[in-house]
């Protein structure tokens, strides 16, 4: 398949039971720090038969479970102990209105009242339909949308054998979903909305446009309003100093841009204070090289001189993860 790799496809076609979903809240940390949040570890049971139900429950992406669980099966066996990577290194970004990490295909919530963020999983571009890093706002709210098939989806869609309507309406088998923001950016062709191919979300599989879990989207599109900021960021590699002077890096494979290229050995694009990050002599180097030849996709300690301990994990009650908000106050 040109244009999804074989996990892509195995992740899909193992679909399990429905789950609900929903935004994971994290109380914002204080000034100068950015790590919130705790990772968990979870027990698979009989009935997930997917990462992506697994994913669901927690309302995170598949593939940062893969990241995470570098050795895992796209359907991995009851009995399994998987990290949950919810504990997060903030973005380089402004905390204001929507901020979207293709990296770690994740879009962050700062609501502006309050002291939380809310962190979504995202489906977003594949390979030569990329979604592209842009500042914009939101220029429109559309609920209940329909959809109308640009030129380039009705040509692939041609080639596939599948002639597409000229207008889809509103409905639970609408691809929008039931609510969209439309992005004030171009010709207002990018699009933050829902989906009828919820296995979709957490993966790059979209034209450009930018999934989410029908309960997340019907979420967000009730907290924000026309001219919400939005910020649309690729940032595979993020790095903190925090106040009481542990360091931390969380690295995410890059977005591959073709089909020969692996994620776990490509060469990143860094800022330019990273050089500054990685010679200070606060961090500790042979560190800061094991983190970026894992790419684990969770934050992990490179503060030099420091013990070296593992990361903090909480074990998840299987059995109360369905159905309870996962709110985060670390």
């Amino acid at each position: 398949m040109k244009r999804a790799s074989l996990l892509t496809v195995l992740i899909i076609s193992a679909l399990g039971a429905p789950a609900a979903s929903w935004a994971v809240e994290y109380t914002l940390p204080a000034s100068g720090s950015r790590l919130v949040g705790q990772n968990q570890t979870y027990t698979v049971q009989e009935g997930d038969n997917s990462l992506q139900t697994i994913a669901r429950r927690f309302d995170t992406a598949a593939m940062l479970i893969l990241e995470a669980n570098n050795t895992i099966a796209p359907v991995p066996a009851p009995g399994t102990q998987v990290t949950i990577p919810l504990q997060l290194l903030l973005p380089d970004a402004p905390r204001e209105g929507i901020v979207v990490n293709l990296a770690e295909l994740r879009l962050y919530y700062y609501p502006p009242q309050g002291n939380t963020v809310q962190v979504y999983p995202l489906g977003i571009g594949q390979q030569g339909l990329e979604t592209p890093e842009m500042a914009t706002k939101i220029g429109q709210k559309i609920p209940n949308p329909t959809w109308t098939p640009p030129a380039g989806i009705r040509q692939r869609s041609l080639a596939k054998g599948i002639t597409l309507p000229p207008v889809v309406p509103a409905g639970p088998n609408n691809p929008l979903g039931r609510f969209a923001l439309r992005l004030a950016y171009g010709n207002g062709e990018y699009l933050i909305h829902g989906t009828n191919a919820q296995a979709s979300v957490g993966l790059r599989v979209s034209s450009g446009c930018m999934r989410m879990f029908a309960d997340d989207i019907k979420a967000l599109f009730s907290q924000v309003r026309v001219g919400t900021p939005v910020r649309v960021i690729n940032q595979p590699v993020k790095y903190a100093i925090e106040p009481d002077g542990r360091r931390y890096m969380e690295v995410h494979r890059p977005l591959t841009q073709s089909e020969g290229q692996n994620p776990q050995t490509m060469s990143y694009t860094l800022p330019a204070n990273y050089a500054q990050f990685v010679a200070d002599k606060g961090t500790d180097k042979v560190l800061v090289d094991k983190a970026m030849y894992r790419r684990a996709g969770y934050p992990v300690p490179v503060t030099s001189g420091a013990p070296v301990q593992a990361n903090s994990v909480q074990s998840a009650q299987n059995s109360s993860v369905s159905g309870t908000p996962a709110q985060v106050t670390q």
